[in-house]
């Protein structure tokens, strides 16, 4: 009886996890078919709008559509990319100027970004954010998170398939009532 009962634990695990690995492959790739690109958000300067550990979905837009307030996605001269909000955009001279919105001075104050940055490494805006689902990706996406993931489906796998071989799916009595039958006979 416990046998069968580990069998179906490791059974609703192993459903578990797959649909958990498939919800993120989901999440992480059906947006791109409707332009959305997936970044995780590593550092708190833009909290609380946009908490570390989340996962943003950036549109691509024109650079002069964008407008003061929104949150763009850019490029940093130093090829990190960036999400922070636009406190200036000037279209003559094709930039735009950021701040993170939690980098703040000593009176309180929203420090602005040091540099512009010009249109062409402007990636879009914000259109949606997923709280906790940066870190899932993050990590994810790493080797060591791909080997921990693989892992753990294929020790799922060997279990439930060591636990069929050793537990029938008969209940106990089954099996014991027909063999009985059948000496009778």
């Amino acid at each position: 009886m416990a046998a069968r009962g580990l069998k179906r634990f490791i059974a609703l695990l192993s459903s578990l996890v797959l649909v958990l690995v498939m919800a993120l492959a989901v999440v992480s790739f059906a947006p791109r078919a409707f332009g959305y690109t997936p970044y995780a958000v590593l550092s708190g300067s833009m909290e609380p709008e946009l908490p570390v550990g989340s996962m943003v979905f950036v549109r691509q837009v024109e650079p002069s559509d964008i407008a003061v307030g929104d949150n763009a996605t850019f490029y940093r001269s130093d090829g990190a990319v960036v999400t922070h909000q636009v406190y200036e955009v000037d279209p003559v001279a094709q930039t735009i100027s950021t701040q993170g919105i939690a980098n703040k001075n000593a009176d309180g104050t929203i420090v602005h970004d040091a540099e512009q940055t010009p249109f062409s490494r402007v990636i879009g805006v914000v259109s949606f954010c997923v709280p906790y689902l940066g870190f899932v990706n993050a990590y994810c996406t790493t080797m060591p998170g791909l080997l921990v993931v693989g892992a753990v489906l294929a020790l799922l796998v060997a279990a439930s398939i060591v636990l069929d071989r050793m537990v029938s799916d008969e209940p106990a009595g089954k099996h014991t009532r027909a063999h009985a039958r059948e000496r009778r006979s």
